[in-house]
């Protein structure tokens, strides 16, 4: 059977450990899902992050219904985020989809490489999220609206090239950078902002390499099938679990993963 075929008991195991890690810290959806899927079972890496962002939009569908419920999303901020990260998304799949038909060695590396660089970057803002929190707080005596939104487009075209070449960066980037804009807004507030915003941006990026063809419809439901339960499970010992433990764990193996696949 060739890896791209891949489905059954390994990948729905995948899928309940990522969730289960997702579900425990908040964090590490994108960042561990498709290093597994390229390191552990050998996806190519285009089909790896098609099948992720796909995987993502229905996971954290779920997770805006419950935000939404609570009232802890900023609608406006979701909007301005997904002016620059759709348009982003657009161009980047464009790019992606003429390189899976001219080059796919060449857009293997070159996703391989945007990939680690991207966990290397998710690894420095857990490590430096309560310095940026202290930051954010001194901040927040200095906002200016028309800045915060021009700077929140930008933040949004970043995360379209980033989660559409790599899918990563929706989660632990956006969130930093978005307590750096918005120190007045509670952090359950940008949490929910950002996974609100994850949802239109990891659809659309899915289902533009669903179109391109990198995307494995059979490898999704049994990553599904194990991580949703594996979510479930994370946030009920979540209260119970060493957070910070858990995330200097995540943060040192995402800084491993992220080295091997920058460096090549």
């Amino acid at each position: 059977m060739s890896v791209l075929g891949f489905i059954g008991i390994p990948s729905a195991v995948a899928g309940l450990a990522v969730g289960f890690i997702v579900g425990m810290t908040g964090t590490g959806g994108g960042s561990l899902m498709t290093p597994v899927l390229v390191l552990l079972f050998g996806v190519h890496p285009a089909t790896a992050v098609g099948t992720d962002l796909l995987y993502a939009a229905i996971t954290k569908a779920c997770g805006t219904v419950v935000h939404h419920i609570g009232d802890t999303i900023a609608w406006r901020v979701v909007g301005l985020l997904a002016g620059g990260s759709l348009p982003a998304s657009f161009l980047t799949l464009l790019m992606l989809g003429r390189l899976h038909i001219e080059n796919r060695v060449f857009l293997s590396d070159l996703i391989a490489h945007i990939l680690g660089i991207a966990l290397l970057l998710t690894t420095l803002s857990l490590f430096l999220r309560r310095y940026i929190l202290a930051v954010a707080h001194r901040l927040s005596l200095h906002r200016k609206p028309r800045t915060e939104a021009a700077a929140t487009l930008l933040l949004g075209a970043l995360l379209g090239v980033l989660v559409t070449s790599s899918s990563v960066g929706a989660g632990a980037i956006g969130v930093t950078v978005l307590v750096l804009l918005y120190p007045h807004l509670p952090l359950k507030r940008i949490v929910g902002t950002d996974i609100a915003h994850a949802v239109p941006l990891t659809l659309a990026a899915g289902m533009g390499h669903l179109a391109i063809g990198t995307v494995n419809l059979p490898l999704l439901a049994n990553l599904l099938l194990g991580s949703l339960p594996g979510i479930a499970l994370g946030s009920w010992v979540a209260p119970r679990a060493p957070e910070r433990a858990l995330r200097l764990f995540l943060a040192v193996m995402l800084a491993i993963v992220g080295a091997k696949l920058a460096i090549g």
